[in-house]
Formats: structure tokens, C-alpha cells, sequence
């Protein structure tokens, strides 16, 4: 428990988050300390707010955007307090401004996830205004400073940058290691664990759709233009990782098996199934030990475990054949083979992250092409056409601006009539706690009511210890940091630091701590419960209505994924963005359907419409991709026979039948279908393609030849899996397209 508390502790003082928020509080701290100790605090405290205003921005992702996002939210934070200043002393015209400016610069959220930090520091420059004497320089100068402070934040967030440049890089990396290591954990919980494999698969698609952001995030980081034109060793180092980290993740998507018929196949042979397991458990072990080495820089972890758990599992193949005995453990051997084989690519590919990780340079040789790179982000449009495509009350972030705009007003207006003290920091509790979405907005109000009450007891107890300044000023630095390094991993824990700090820096200014604290606590539970009850009552966007889209666009790019692996298997040329693209495509929009029923599952259970098969979707939709993956890996790191007219047909169906699928979704009436004729007898032929070849194994043992030829062993597997995966997506497929029927039946009712 020590050990592991250390460890923890020693990642979170290494970690980028603590860095980005050291350099937040220095950048608070230096105008403060530098002109209050010249005697212009006057101007010291517009600077400073100006610097708090526009740091939300400053993310990882591409520098480029990243400066374009800071100057955006500078411009859009000076023309708002200076807007909502003038309009103060007029409260029907204040009123009027607050509508305007919280729905419109909330709908900037449509830009993605910039775009709603761009918009967050916008709303808090309007509630920053609303605050009295905050200021005690004239207007158009508080305006400047506001500007200033943005423009030194930004200047000195460049410097460190430049001197410090890939922090975020080797956290990402850090992070979706970790992740990718909790993934193959979790897929050898559900060879092991046959009853909690649902509640498994749940917690599958979440870390799925948690590696997949943490994907874009990389690509935007490692492959964007400058860092094409001018990549260094150090690039080439970190960009080798992360394309390793991609295929040791598809490969564990391959991994997909046919639960049931593993726990047939394997009853009373669990022993040999366990020594598969235990290499995924040391493959996972191993990624979280590169996790903490790749930021401890500590010595990479020895490579012997995996090594001898990949030994034994191999042994474990030829004990299951002499216990169960040929023919009969043909089957079972097959599938371990097969398994076996994605294991030592998995092996070769955390190698591979190893000797990266360990400098050895002459590995660093990368077959993507710089000119094909840009290909593979996902470039957000910035066009005003996203905003007028996004005035409909369709769209979440509307109805999520809609929302917020009244939640404002009812809390002004209350707050106004009522006299409540420092009635914006109901309004600040709203902008920070309200999303588009019910679950979370109910999930950071709970946190914030929580972690602001810890905060009120600690800075209490504090204030009743001591009434030293310095000891407020430190602290309220301290909490300062802990809490915008804890922002995006624990909001509780954040809450609490938060609160701590706004109590110490009021009992710098005024003598009554204790009754700003009172005031905090009332004003925080107030705006958390608005927050709430404005998401269920005023246009509630419920998951289950937005779904339609996550999931025509996941049946849709699994098709597109097949026919990838079609052309592959037809070629046998593995183009980099014939299947690539594709493969990536896939994952992300399976990831953003994960990621959207997660949502669904936070919402009220009588707004969870249609949850009952739209579970099954999604759950139909992993299982193809794993699937998919399973084909599209085999093809790829093996020498195939050449295609056949069977295999064609078969996989021509499934694609017409996931169109269909994504039609009945669509609410598109199916045309009369135009799937290929006599599929059952195509998929008997490829069923015949493998017993001819297990006879003819058959045929070799009865001659003596006992030790199988490695031809022989390929084709046999190939035929193996070629089969059961078609016929398993053939069966998927159309499972899909008959959930998808009941789907369409039961929306129209």
C-alpha cells in the first residue's frame, strides 16, 4: 500500500498536469508579486485575471492551434467585460446582454473541445464583470490589462515550451500505455471471469473510447505539418511508440473470441486456456511499467516475463492436444495457434516500444510517409457554416446554450431580487458545472457540492489555527496549483483545492473569512442544484436521441473497415491508407458510439429509451470491429492463399447487410435485397476448403508423418480462421440488421 502510494506520488510531481499548473500559478504570482511590491497593485490584479481568463486554452495539441485558441479567447475576454462593464449600472440592459452573450458564446462549444475552453473563458469573463470593485482602474485600462496579462500568459507559456517542449507528448504516451495495459487486463479477465463478462465488456468500451481520444489527441501532437518538416530524433522516438501503441491495440481487438465456444472447447482443460490468460496479464503488466518508466525515466522493466508466459502458453498448445487427443482437439489447437501467433506480435510490438524507450536508435526507422501523415488526423472544420448547421433544436449544443442562457438569467434575476452576496458565483458554479448532458452535468454537481464543503472544513480549521497571512498567501498559492493540476483527473479533489484557495485570497482582503466561507458553501449548493434541475427540465438532451448518429456511423465504418480488408486480402499489398485510414476510422467511431452510450447509461432509467437494444447494438458493433481487427491482422502479418469466389461472396453479403442495418437505423426503407444468392452454399464451401485440408492432415498422420509442415500448419490456420470469423460476421451482421428492424418498429411507435 506504501509502495504503491509513492509510486502514485512520485508520477503526479513528474506529471504534465502539475508542470501546466506550476507554470499557471507562476504566471499568476509574477505580476502580483512584482508590481505589489513596486506599489501598482491597482494594475497587478487585472493582469492577473486576464492570465486566469485565457489559460484554459492552453492544452495539448498543436502549437499551432494552441496560440490561434489563446489569441481567439484574449480578443473574445477584453470585448465581453468591456460589453457587460458598460451594461452594468443599466439592469434591463445587463439582462438583455447576459442572454445574448451566454447563448451565443456558448455555442462555440460546436468547435470541439477547444472551442468549448475558447467558450468557457468567455462566460467567465462575463461573470468576472459582474463582480464589483473587482477593478480600481479605469475601464478601457482594466480592458488593456485584461489583454496584457493574456499576451504575457501566452508569451511565457511559448518560452517554457520552448525550453521544456515535450511534456504533454510523454504524458499522452504515458497515459494510453497505461490505458492500453488496462485493456489487455480486462481482455484477460473475460477469458477467466465467464460471469462478469457484461459488466467487463462495459468497462471495455469505456477504456476503448478513453485510447481512442487519447489517439487523436497523439496524431494532432505527431503528425502535424511542422513537426513533419522538422522531426527530430526525439520525434521519431515518441511518433515509433505511438504507432506501436496503435498495433498492439488492434491487436488486442483481434484477440476477440467466440466466448461460448472457447468455454465448450476448453471444459476441463482451463489450465493450458490460463497460461494464454497469464500473457496478457504480463503484456499488461509490462505496458504500466513502461507507463511509469517513460516518465520516472527509470530503467525499463526486464522483458523475461513476457517472454516465458509466451514460452509456456506455447507449451501449453501440444499439452491440450496429448490430454484431449487428435481430431478432436484439432479445433481448440487451431484457435490457441492462432491466439498464440497475436500474442508474439503483441510481443514484437512492446519490443518494440522498449528499445524506443531505451534509445536504440537504428529501430527508429518509420515506414509512414511524411507527405500521407496529415491524412490520418482528424481535422475539426472552423467554418461559420457548424454554428448555422448547429441553430436547431436538434443539436445538443444548442439546446445545451438554450439551457444555460435561462439557468443564468433565473440566477441572476433570484440572486438580484433575494440581495445575495457575490450573487456570480452562483453564475460561475453554472458555467463550470453545466454540460450538454444530464449524467455529467448531475456527476461535477455532486463533486462540487462535496469537494466544496471538504474545502470550507479545511480552510475552517485552518482560519481557526492560525491568522497568519503568509501563511494564507502560501496556502492559497499551494491550492492554487493542486487544484488546476487536478481539474481534468479528479474534479472533487479539484473542487476542494479551488475552494480552499478562494477563501484564502478573501481572507487576504477582508477580515470576515468565516463569512465568506458560509456565502461560498450557499452559493456553490445553490448553483450545483440549478444546474441539475435546468438539465432535466429545459430542453433535456438525452442521450438516447442523439444515438442514431454514433451508431449509422459505426455499422457504416465497419463496412468500409471490411472492404479495406478485402482489397488486402485480394492484393496481398499492404497499403499504408488503403487500410490503414479505414482501421483508424473504425476504432474512432466505434470509440464515439462507446463513448455516447456511456452517457446514455448516466441519464434517468425512464429517459434510457430503447437501452435494451440499443446495448446489444453497441455490443454488436465491438464485437465486429474485434472481428474485423482479427481478419485484417491475420492477413497482414501472414502469406494467405489467394482469394476465392466464396470469400467474396460471403463478404459481400455482410457489407449489404450492414448498410441495411444502417438504413432500418436511418429510418431509409431497404430495397428489395440485392444480397448475393446461395450464401449458405458459399459458406459450406469454405467450411469443405478446411476439412479438406484436416483430412488431408489426417491423411499425413496415418503415414507417419507426425510433425506438421509449416505450409501445412498455414493453411490450416488460415482456413481456421478465415471461416469461423466470416461466418461469426455473417452471423453478427445479420443479428445487427434484425436488433436494427426492432429498433426502427419500436422509434415508430
Amino acid at each position: 500500500m506504501i509502495k504503491e502510494w509513492i509510486r502514485l506520488s512520485s508520477l503526479y510531481f513528474r506529471s504534465a498536469q502539475l508542470f501546466r499548473a506550476f507554470k499557471f500559478t507562476i504566471s499568476v504570482l509574477i505580476p502580483l508579486l512584482t508590481l505589489g511590491s513596486m506599489g501598482y497593485m491597482e494594475y497587478a490584479v487585472p493582469i492577473t485575471i486576464g492570465v486566469f481568463l485565457n489559460a484554459p486554452s492552453d492544452i495539448p495539441g498543436s502549437l499551432r492551434r494552441k496560440v490561434r485558441g489563446i489569441l481567439i479567447s484574449i480578443v473574445l475576454t477584453m470585448l465581453v467585460t468591456l460589453i457587460v462593464s458598460l451594461a452594468r449600472p443599466h439592469f434591463w440592459v445587463l439582462l438583455a446582454v447576459i442572454t445574448l452573450f451566454a447563448f451565443s458564446i456558448s455555442l462555440l462549444a460546436v468547435y470541439g473541445f477547444r472551442g468549448s475552453l475558447v467558450a468557457f473563458s468567455g462566460l467567465l469573463a462575463m461573470v468576472f464583470s459582474l463582480a464589483h470593485g473587482i477593478s480600481s482602474v479605469p475601464l478601457w485600462m482594466h480592458v488593456l490589462l485584461l489583454g496584457g496579462g493574456g499576451l504575457f500568459y501566452l508569451g511565457l507559456s511559448l518560452l517554457i515550451n520552448r525550453i521544456i517542449p515535450k511534456k504533454d507528448e510523454t504524458q499522452l504516451l504515458s497515459d494510453t500505455l497505461s490505458l492500453t495495459g488496462d485493456y489487455l487486463a480486462v481482455r484477460s479477465e473475460l477469458l477467466a471471469q465467464t460471469g462478469k463478462r457484461d459488466e467487463l465488456l462495459r468497462t471495455l468500451y469505456k477504456l476503448q473510447s478513453e485510447i481512442s481520444e487519447k489517439h487523436e489527441i497523439l496524431r494532432e501532437l505527431l503528425l502535424t505539418k511542422e513537426k513533419r518538416a522538422n522531426r527530430s530524433h526525439f520525434d521519431e522516438k515518441h511518433l515509433l511508440i505511438f504507432i506501436s501503441l496503435v498495433d498492439i491495440f488492434e491487436l488486442a481487438l483481434a484477440n476477440s473470441l467466440d466466448y461460448h465456444k472457447v468455454d465448450r472447447l476448453f471444459l476441463g482443460h482451463k489450465i493450458q486456456l490460463k497460461k494464454f490468460i497469464k500473457v496478457n496479464s504480463v503484456f499488461s503488466e509490462q505496458l504500466r511499467l513502461l507507463s511509469d518508466s517513460i516518465i520516472t525515466k527509470q530503467d525499463i522493466p526486464s522483458k523475461e516475463p513476457m517472454v516465458t508466459a509466451l514460452t509456456e502458453a506455447n507449451l501449453a498448445i501440444q499439452d491440450y492436444v496429448n490430454l484431449v487427443g487428435l481430431p478432436q482437439a484439432r479445433e481448440g489447437a487451431v484457435m490457441l495457434k492462432n491466439l498464440h501467433d497475436y500474442q508474439t506480435l503483441q510481443l514484437q510490438k512492446i519490443r518494440t516500444v522498449r528499445r524506443a524507450l531505451a534509445n536504440v536508435r537504428n529501430d527508429s526507422k518509420l515506414s509512414l510517409k511524411s507527405k500521407d501523415a496529415h491524412q490520418f488526423i482528424t481535422d475539426q472544420e472552423y467554418s461559420f457554416n457548424i454554428i448555422l448547421q448547429n441553430l436547431s433544436i436538434k443539436s445538443p449544443i444548442f439546446r445545451h446554450s438554450l439551457r444555460l442562457t435561462v439557468a443564468m438569467i433565473l440566477a441572476y434575476i433570484f440572486g438580484t431580487s433575494f440581495g445575495i452576496t457575490n450573487t456570480y458565483w452562483i453564475l460561475l458554479t453554472l458555467i463550470v458545472i453545466m454540460r450538454p448532458y444530464y449524467g455529467l452535468t448531475k456527476e461535477r454537481s455532486i463533486n462540487r457540492i462535496i469537494g466544496t464543503l471538504a474545502g470550507a472544513v479545511i480552510a475552517t480549521i485552518i482560519i481557526f489555527l492560525t491568522q497568519n497571512p503568509i501563511v494564507y498567501g502560501v496556502l492559497a498559492a499551494l491550492s492554487l496549483t493542486m487544484a488546476f493540476s487536478l481539474i481534468q483527473q479528479s474534479y472533487r479533489y479539484a473542487a476542494t483545492f479551488i475552494t480552499i484557495n478562494v477563501i484564502f485570497v478573501y481572507s487576504l482582503l477582508t477580515p470576515n473569512a468565516l463569512e465568506i466561507i458560509q456565502y461560498r458553501v450557499l452559493d456553490t449548493v445553490l448553483g450545483a442544484v440549478l444546474a441539475v434541475i435546468a438539465n432535466y427540465l429545459f430542453w433535456p438532451s438525452w442521450e438516447a436521441m442523439n444515438l442514431d448518429k454514433f451508431l449509422t456511423e459505426s455499422i457504416r465504418a465497419n463496412a468500409k473497415y471490411l472492404d479495406a480488408i478485402r482489397h488486402l486480402y485480394r492484393t496481398k499489398q499492404n497499403s499504408e491508407l488503403g487500410y490503414k485510414i479505414p482501421r483508424k476510422e473504425a476504432f474512432l467511431s466505434v470509440s464515439n458510439l462507446n463513448a455516447a452510450f456511456q452517457r446514455m447509461s448516466q441519464d434517468p432509467k425512464s429517459k434510457q429509451k430503447s437501452s435494451d437494444l440499443i446495448y446489444e447494438m453497441v455490443a454488436l458493433n465491438n464485437t465486429i470491429l474485434s472481428t474485423l481487427a482479427s481478419l485484417g491482422t491475420f492477413i497482414q502479418n501472414n502469406k494467405t492463399t489467394e482469394e476465392s469466389d466464396n470469400f467474396r461472396k460471403v463478404v459481400s453479403f455482410i457489407e449489404i447487410t450492414l448498410n441495411n442495418a444502417a438504413q432500418e437505423i436511418d429510418q431509409i426503407d431497404v430495397l428489395p435485397s440485392n444480397k448475393p444468392e446461395n450464401i449458405d452454399i458459399a459458406k459450406e464451401n469454405l467450411k469443405f476448403s478446411y476439412d479438406n485440408l484436416v483430412m488431408a492432415r489426417e491423411t499425413e498422420i496415418q503415414n507417419g508423418n507426425i510433425a506438421i509442415e509449416k505450409e501445412m500448419l498455414s493453411h490450416l490456420q488460415e482456413a481456421h480462421l478465415i471461416y469461423n470469423q466470416l461466418v461469426w460476421l455473417k452471423d453478427l451482421s445479420e443479428k445487427l440488421e434484425i436488433v436494427s428492424k426492432k429498433y426502427r418498429k419500436r422509434c415508430a411507435e
